[in-house]
C-alpha cells in the first residue's frame, strides 16, 4: 500500500508513518513546517520523504491520511481530493493496526507517554514488541506479538482501537473543545474500556475512574489500600523515587525508579501490572525499571554551566504541577523557573486559574502568548495569556526572540513546558548561556 501522511511532523502522524513504513508500505509525507522537529528522527532514519511545496506529483493509488490540525480546506487536502486519492482517517488506520496484534492500549488524561514507554522497554527486553509512543517514536514488525500503543482520547480517536489490554492512568477534564463536560469524558473512557478483550488496568485512586462501569476484569492500582496493586513506604528524594510493591496485600519487592514525583510511581505501577500479566516476573521488571530512560520531551534534562534545563511536554495544569514538583524534588537547592507556552484558546479559557496556581509553584514564571494551529482566536473573544499572567505571583511575559531575559538566572532549574513549539526559545537560551 502507498500512504500520504499530511502534517507528518506532528507526533502522532510521524509515529504512524514510521509504523506504516515498517509494515512494508510506501510512505511519503507533507508538512507546512519547514523547521526541523524532534519528531523527524524516525522519519529521517527510514528515508521517508517530506514535501513542503504543494507541487510534487500525487499517485492516485495513494491513501491520504492527515492530522486533525489540518482543516478540510487545506490546499494539500483539496489537491489530493482533486487527484482522486482515497482518504482514510488517522484513527481508523491505527484501529486496523491494533487488530493485527495483541494490543496494549495506554489511555488517560496524563501519563500516557511515560507509561507506554515503560511497558515498551520492559516487554521489548523480554519479547520484542511493536510500539506507538506519542513523542514521534514508533516501530512495528509483523513477527511481533504485542503492540503497545499510546491511546489518545482527543477527538475520541481511541474508540477506533481494539485493545487486548487497556490501561487508564487517570481521567480529568481536558479537550474542552471536544467534550461537553467531565461526564462526557467518563462515558467515552467507559466505552473504550469495555472494548477490552482481556484485562483493564486502572488507577483506583482516581475518582472518575472508580465511577466507570467496566465489564472486563479490572485490576486497580494506586496508593490507597483498596487497590489490588499498591505502592507503600514511598520515598521521594534527589536520586529518584522508591516504594514497596504490594499485590493483593502481599509484598512483591522494593522498587527504585530513576524518576521524580509520585505521579511516576503511579505510572510504574501500571507498567508493572501489565508486564506481569504478560509473563514478566517482578524481579526482572524491577531490574529493567532501574535503567529506565524516558521518552523525548518528558522531563528531558540538559546541564549548562550552573543551570539545569528541563524540557517537558506539560500542557495541562496537572502536568505543569507535577513537573515543577518533580524539578523541586530533584533540585531542591536551585531557583525554580517556569517557562510556559499555552496551547489552545479553549484550554486557556477553561483552566487559566488552575494554570496560574500550578505555575506559582515556581519561584519565577515566564509566559508566552498562546500558540494554536487548530483554533481561531476570534472564536474565543478576549482569551489571551493575560488571563493567566494576571494571577501569577512573580511573572513576566516573554517571546521566542527574548531568550536574553533568562540569562540573569544562575544556579537555576529552568523548566520549558508546552505541547506547542517552545524549542526555538529553549535552544536560543541554551546557545546564549553557553556563550555568555
Amino acid at each position: 500500500m502507498k500512504y500520504y501522511c499530511l502534517g507528518i511532523k506532528g507526533a502522532g502522524m510521524a509515529t504512524l508513518a514510521n509504523i506504516l513504513y515498517d509494515l512494508g508500505n510506501e510512505v511519503v509525507g507533507y508538512d507546512d513546517t519547514l523547521d526541523h522537529k524532534f519528531t523527524e528522527e524516525g522519519l529521517d532514519k527510514r528515508g521517508i520523504k517530506i514535501y513542503h511545496d504543494n507541487e510534487h506529483p500525487l499517485d492516485k493509488d495513494m491513501i491520504l491520511t492527515h492530522s486533525v490540525a489540518l482543516k478540510e480546506d487545506h490546499r494539500e487536502i483539496v489537491r489530493a481530493k482533486e487527484a482522486g486519492l482515497k482518504i482514510k482517517r488517522y484513527d481508523e488506520i491505527l484501529g486496523d493496526i491494533t487488530n493485527m496484534f495483541e494490543s496494549i492500549c495506554v489511555s488517560g488524561t496524563h501519563g500516557k507517554t511515560t507509561t507506554s514507554t515503560m511497558i515498551t522497554q520492559i516487554l521489548d527486553a523480554v519479547y520484542k514488541v511493536n510500539y506507538f509512543i506519542g513523542d514521534g517514536t514508533g516501530y512495528a514488525s509483523k513477527d511481533n506479538k504485542y503492540f503497545v500503543i499510546e491511546s489518545d482520547e482527543f477527538n475520541r480517536h481511541f474508540l477506533a482501537y481494539h485493545p487486548s489490554y487497556t490501561v487508564i492512568t487517570n481521567i480529568e477534564l481536558e479537550h474542552t473543545e471536544i467534550y461537553r463536560d467531565i461526564e462526557d469524558i467518563r462515558e467515552t473512557f467507559e466505552k473504550f474500556a469495555n472494548k477490552t478483550k482481556n484485562v483493564v488496568v486502572a488507577c483506583g485512586d482516581n475518582e472518575n475512574i472508580r465511577m466507570l462501569k467496566i465489564k472486563p476484569k479490572t485490576i486497580y492500582y494506586g496508593f490507597n489500600e483498596d487497590n489490588d496493586v499498591c505502592a507503600k513506604n514511598v520515598t521521594l528524594n534527589e536520586n529518584g523515587s522508591e516504594f514497596d510493591l504490594y499485590v493483593n496485600k502481599e509484598l512483591k519487592g522494593h522498587f527504585h525508579l530513576p524518576l521524580f514525583g509520585k505521579h511516576m510511581v503511579l505510572n510504574a505501577l501500571a507498567a508493572i501490572t501489565i508486564c506481569n500479566l504478560n509473563g514478566v516476573d517482578y524481579d526482572k521488571i524491577n531490574e529493567l525499571l532501574g535503567n529506565f530512560h524516558n521518552a523525548k520531551r518528558r522531563f528531558a534534562i540538559e546541564n549548562v554551566k550552573d543551570n539545569v534545563i528541563i524540557d517537558d511536554y506539560a500542557h495541562h495544569p496537572t502536568e505543569i504541577k507535577v513537573t515543577l514538583e518533580a524539578a523541586r524534588q530533584k533540585y531542591p537547592n536551585k531557583e525554580l523557573i517556569a517557562v510556559f507556552k499555552p496551547n489552545t484558546y479553549s484550554r486557556t479559557e477553561k483552566f487559566y486559574k488552575e494554570f496560574a496556581d500550578a505555575l506559582n509553584i515556581a519561584d519565577k514564571v515566564y509566559l508566552t502568548e498562546i500558540e494554536c494551529n487548530r483554533e481561531k482566536p476570534e472564536d474565543y473573544g478576549n482569551v489571551t495569556s493575560k488571563k493567566i499572567f494576571d494571577l501569577l505571583n512573580n511573572g513576566s511575559m516573554i517571546s521566542d526572540t527574548e531568550a536574553d531575559k533568562l540569562l540573569k538566572h544562575d544556579n537555576a532549574a529552568i523548566c520549558f513546558m508546552s505541547c506547542a513549539s517552545i524549542a526555538h526559545l529553549k535552544d536560543d537560551y541554551i546557545n546564549k548561556l553557553k556563550n555568555s
